[in-house]
């Protein structure tokens, strides 16, 4: 892009500081040449939009797997601090009577559970 303005600029001033000088009362002063800035390498060129669409997919890619990875760690973590919880329970409950709280950290347990394996299998 910035050749391509570069050369519509020049193209731009060429052709319109004659016609000014011609205009009645136009200064008859050479217009001052315009400095050219230093192109600036900011790496490897974009190349055409399919390349640079295909890189922010794998960009896109790469975050949501390391994102799907952090919180396969996290709800990991939490499984076993329930499971522990629910060992806790189970062990300080009568063999004949399974209280209430014990019941739902099960049903937690394997809510979590169905979902870390969901997790693992991947975006489908």
């Amino acid at each position: 892009m910035g050749s391509r303005f570069l050369a519509c600029t020049f193209l731009f001033l060429a052709f319109s500081f004659p016609a000014l000088a011609q205009m009645p009362g136009g200064s008859t002063q050479q217009p001052q040449p315009i400095p050219v800035q230093p192109k600036i390498d900011n790496g490897p060129p974009m190349g055409n939009g399919d390349d640079a669409a295909v890189r922010m997919t794998e960009e896109l890619e790469k975050k949501a797997e390391k994102e799907r990875v952090e919180q396969l760690r996290v709800d990991t973590d939490k499984l076993l601090r329930l499971s522990v919880e629910l060992k806790t329970y189970v062990d300080k409950t009568n063999t004949n009577v399974l209280s209430l709280d014990v019941m739902k950290k099960a049903e937690e347990i394997e809510k979590l559970a169905k979902s870390v394996h969901d997790k693992m299998r991947g975006p489908n």
